[in-house]
């Protein structure tokens, strides 16, 4: 029994030595806890403020016409200015609207702002082939800027939607013939309309508006006025497709 009172006394003395003493908990110090707080709420403020201005300049251009665009600026510092002047639509002749829905967005009135069927295309056939509507083209132009970039691709597809929402399909469509590059450093139905017809963008035939379209969206590369066998081709088809929207509903949406 004194044996058994013994081995025990030794392994609680052994227990008493392996046990170590419970660390302090560290205490937190409240001036850097309130900074990065402050920092973190200034951060959230400054990032709702930019959303809340750019939901305003979105809504601001459901009515006010484009002054410039950021690519026409850096544009015109290539070329010493642009040529440009906005026209409401009314003043543009209703087959330019067709022919350049025919050759740059077919299923304009039927979508959302994205083809799917035409990102679907995109992808089976390559890098050689767009998708690009002509929603999404007006938020590049309008509130964006060129290149290729994943920011750029990342913002496009975040505005469009808002401004398929908030902007009539017959309001992207007008923003667009105004601010479409048909020259180097022409920008607008207006603008192409005078340079290469001599004539108001109302007065346009069927032919010219072919042309015209025919040119986006290589307008530096390709002639309206004095157009080559690509673009009369091109044009001919345009002129096909336009009178096919028209005659199937697909102009409904932007025509009176």
């Amino acid at each position: 029994m004194a044996k058994t009172s013994k081995s025990t006394k030794t392994t609680k003395r052994k227990t008493k030595k392996t046990t170590k003493p419970l660390r302090p908990v560290a205490k937190r110090d409240p001036l850097r806890l309130g900074f990065f707080a402050r920092l973190r709420r200034r951060a959230f403020q400054l990032v709702f403020a930019m959303i809340g201005l750019g939901l305003i300049w979105i809504l601001a251009y459901t009515v006010l016409p484009i002054p410039t665009t950021p690519y026409m600026v850096s544009e015109g510092r290539v070329s010493n200015g642009v040529d440009y002047q906005w026209v409401p639509l009314e003043d543009i002749a209703p087959v330019l609207a067709r022919s350049v829905v025919a050759a740059e967005d077919a299923n304009f009135c039927d979508h959302w702002g994205f083809d799917l069927g035409a990102i679907r295309a995109a992808i089976d056939e390559g890098a050689g082939r767009g998708a690009s509507t002509i929603s999404q083209q007006v938020v590049k132009n309008v509130f964006l800027w060129h290149g290729r970039s994943w920011l750029r691709k990342a913002l496009e597809a975040l505005v469009t939607p808002i401004v398929e929402l908030t902007w009539s399909k017959r309001r992207i469509l007008e923003v667009y013939l105004n601010i479409a590059e048909f020259d180097e450093g022409v920008f607008g139905a207006e603008a192409a309309a005078r340079t290469y017809f001599g004539v108001g963008p109302e007065e346009l035939s069927a032919r010219q508006a072919a042309q015209l379209a025919a040119v986006l969206p290589a307008p530096k590369l390709r002639n309206a006025g004095n157009p080559g066998p690509f673009v009369k081709r091109r044009a001919a088809q345009i002129a096909d497709g336009a009178a096919t929207i028209q005659a199937d509903g697909r102009s409904a949406c932007f025509e009176d």
